[in-house]
């Protein structure tokens, strides 16, 4: 049974990585784009805004379309199959169909992305999700690099040959993918668990537009400030990603992944700084990319990862893991039209370092809410050191390592692990044969017994050990 669901983990991110490899590389301010408008000698930045755009669009809306299983995986290889005639245009000098072209892959992309949720939700447990996240974010950034070298190095109609070639492969693989029921398709834990994530989920999306508001200060100001370390930055611009998505994957399931959070913020503020104090050789490119690149790797799959485990808890997975992703494309918008507003008014790029410090104390002070509201509504998210997943007498120690003001009753202390499971008043109620009133009455007890205003307090009191350190 573990062979057969890490078989279904690894095919179900090989083929959206290989889609995604394809936009990457070609799409979304992709090296295969810009080395074939330096050929053709045309100026990229309109067409790249609109197909940006045209992605935030397939992303956003394909929840809104897509409401089965049968017609994910329709909307998955249609992604495939008719991106391949379109991209052939770009063998051509640029013209009106480049837009038109380059915009339909970019929504089509978007959506077949969108529609990968259906497939995590049904076929991969949720402890596995973190790293079937990590597993399509690799493949397609090792792909992204082999094409982007070759593009820089041979000739970028290749890198566009190589590109396009991968999209049938990903088709094939996507049709072998493992068939559901469409009951399958809207789970009904959303209405049985008395969970409500529509404000974590809300806090989610703001702290992913504005933390990838940098990710667009990072293609508009940094990579073009090193654009004359070609051979360098071709092959190494994504290696420190990759890096930090293959640490973090394959970290011990209850390791102190928060932690990281705020070390990628660090490196973050520090890549900026040292882009201002440090000139622009090949060292400081290394040192700069690095911290970027090892920061967005581990961004990217914490928050890639917190949609996957919001899958169980909605109607409509699609839509969800949609809109998510689309947060972090207008994040990227918002940063290029800031990178290019202090470019087109000739500001120094001291400034570009006083727009990315104040995005992280921006996402510092949204953290603190974000990780509260996860504890309280997806405390079992590995980033979030599950409680549920803790030996039986270390849960005890974790409830007893703070004292409270006055000793928990034992039906106190029945309702405080439940609480601490992530269960609901009903669910407790059911559990323990009391009415729900019964349940609160208990609860205000033990919010008084340990001086907090509420039960997201209350977790996050008792859990910091696990989860705030």
């Amino acid at each position: 049974m573990k062979a057969t669901t890490k078989n279904h983990r690894f095919l179900i991110s090989l083929a959206p990585g290989i889609g995604f490899a394809y936009v990457l590389s070609l799409l979304f301010e992709g090296p295969v784009m810009y080395g074939l408008c330096a050929h053709f000698s045309f100026d990229p930045s309109s067409l790249i805004m609109a197909g940006i755009i045209g992605q935030l669009a397939g992303l956003f809306l394909c929840g809104f379309f897509v409401r089965s299983m049968n017609a994910a995986k329709k909307a998955l290889l249609c992604s495939f199959l008719i991106c391949i005639p379109f991209s052939i245009v770009f063998f051509f000098a640029p013209s009106a169909l480049w837009y038109v072209s380059f915009v339909a892959c970019n929504f089509l992309t978007g959506m077949g992305l969108a529609t990968w949720s259906c497939f995590l939700k049904i076929f991969v447990p949720r402890k596995e999700r973190i790293k079937a996240a990590a597993d399509l974010l690799i493949i397609s950034n090792i792909l992204m690099i082999c094409f982007q070298v070759v593009t820089a190095n041979v000739s970028p109609f290749i890198g566009l040959g190589l590109a396009i070639a991968m999209l049938p492969v990903g088709f094939l693989i996507a049709l072998k993918f493992p068939k559901a029921e469409e009951s399958h398709f809207a789970g009904e834990e959303s209405g049985g668990t008395g969970r409500n994530i529509v404000k974590p989920i809300l806090i989610l999306f703001a702290f992913i537009t504005v933390i990838t508001i940098n990710s667009g200060l990072m293609y508009q100001v940094l990579n073009p400030a090193f654009s004359h370390l070609s051979w360098l930055s071709s092959w190494y611009w994504a290696v420190p990603y990759v890096a930090a998505l293959v640490i973090m994957r394959n970290l011990p399931l209850l390791a102190r992944r928060s932690t990281f959070l705020y070390l990628a913020m660090g490196m973050m503020m520090a890549s900026f700084l040292s882009f201002l104090l440090l000139d622009r050789s090949a060292g400081s490119y290394l040192v700069v990319n690095t911290l970027m690149l090892g920061a967005c790797g581990i961004f990217d799959l914490f928050w890639w990862s917190i949609l996957a485990e919001t899958l169980d808890y909605a109607k409509n997975p699609v839509k969800v893991f949609g809109i998510g992703l689309s947060a972090n494309v207008l994040g990227i918008i918002i940063g290029s039209y800031i990178s290019r507003g202090i470019t087109t008014l000739a500001m120094p790029e001291v400034y570009t370092t006083v727009v990315a410090l104040t995005i992280v104390c921006i996402t510092l002070v949204i953290l603190p809410p974000l990780n509260r509201w996860l504890v309280l509504t997806l405390k079992n998210h590995t980033y979030l050191n599950a409680y549920a997943l803790i030996p039986a007498q270390q849960q005890d120690n974790i409830i007893h390592q703070v004292k409270p003001l006055e000793e928990l009753t034992e039906r106190e202390d029945d309702v405080l692990k439940s609480v601490l499971n992530g269960k609901s008043n009903r669910e407790i109620a059911d559990e323990l044969f009391i009415s729900e009133n019964t349940v609160k009455t208990h609860l205000r007890n033990i919010y008084q017994k340990y001086d907090v205003s509420g039960r997201a307090e209350l977790i996050s009191t008792l859990l910091h050990g696990q989860v705030q350190k």
